[in-house]
């Protein structure tokens, strides 16, 4: 049996996560943590993960948890994420990081702590959109500089960043394809008189509204039609049913930086 430790466990991914770990036949839920100062601290786990065992309550000291742990699955905060990290680190134990909004400080910091331990981060960790992401690759190297690129992306009213880390790494995977250099090219937002599009700018567009749980599309136009690449997330078990594969992955790999192009083995593909 896999000994999985969740991160923010009353949370809606955290305890979506939680309770497929508790569902699945080769693990183990052994704990679960909020912030200090969470509502939650304290109360029987199974409040707010049904299938928990009755004897654990949500705690607030993370060393508690990892450390009788084999993996941890962290869908948090960018400066929560960091902490759990670093305390995995220290105890040698994989973790599976979801998060998004990292600054690219935060994740050099995180990637680091894989000199003594392996980890997964990802900003989507769906089976599909990790598909999404090889198809835009694919796509964007046939189609070159003929075509304009246009990423949008929405999600529910409640999310903090944007654009999505989604589609930030899609950006990244577009403006690589096309050999170019994303941080030069990508364009926000648009307003007012701005002049032509250029042929080499890749649009990202947000849009935050109700509780679209994820949507991402590329799309790629020239002067007499067009291509559409579009992944909509019906539910949050996509994501959470992937961070449960990658978990299972990373128990037994080589300390090391992983994304779930590894996890499903699409790096050669």
């Amino acid at each position: 049996m896999i000994r999985v430790g969740v991160a923010g466990v009353a949370g809606r991914m955290g305890g979506r996560i939680a309770q497929l770990v508790c569902e699945a036949d080769d693990m183990e839920l052994v704990g679960g943590w909020e912030r200090p100062d969470h509502e939650a601290v304290g109360r029987f786990l199974k409040e707010y993960v049904p299938g928990a065992p009755g004897s654990l309550t949500v705690g607030s000291d993370i060393e508690d948890v990892v450390s009788v742990a084999d993996v941890v699955i962290d869908f948090t905060h960018p400066d929560a994420s960091l902490t759990h990290a670093k305390m995995c680190a220290s105890k040698k134990k994989p973790i599976v990081i979801g998060t998004t909004g990292f600054t690219a400080q935060q994740l050099d910091e995180i990637k680091s702590f894989s000199e003594h331990i392996p980890l997964v981060i990802a900003p989507n960790m769906s089976v599909g959109v990790n598909i999404l992401f090889k198809l835009a690759e694919y796509a964007a190297m046939l189609l070159g500089d003929d075509f304009d690129v246009e990423i949008i992306e929405a999600h529910h009213r409640f999310k903090k960043d944007a654009p999505s880390g989604t589609a930030v790494r899609l950006g990244h995977i577009l403006a690589n394809a096309l050999q170019r250099d994303f941080n030069e090219v990508a364009v926000y937002e648009r307003k007012g008189f701005i002049g032509e599009r250029s042929k080499t700018e890749i649009g990202m567009q947000t849009i935050r509204a109700g509780d679209i749980v994820g949507e991402h599309t590329i799309l790629f136009a020239s002067l007499g039609e067009r291509i559409e690449i579009t992944h909509r997330a019906h539910n949050r078990d996509n994501f959470a049913r992937g961070a449960l594969r990658a978990a299972r992955w990373v128990v037994d790999k080589a300390p090391g930086v992983y994304d779930m192009q590894d996890v499903l083995g699409l790096k050669s593909a």
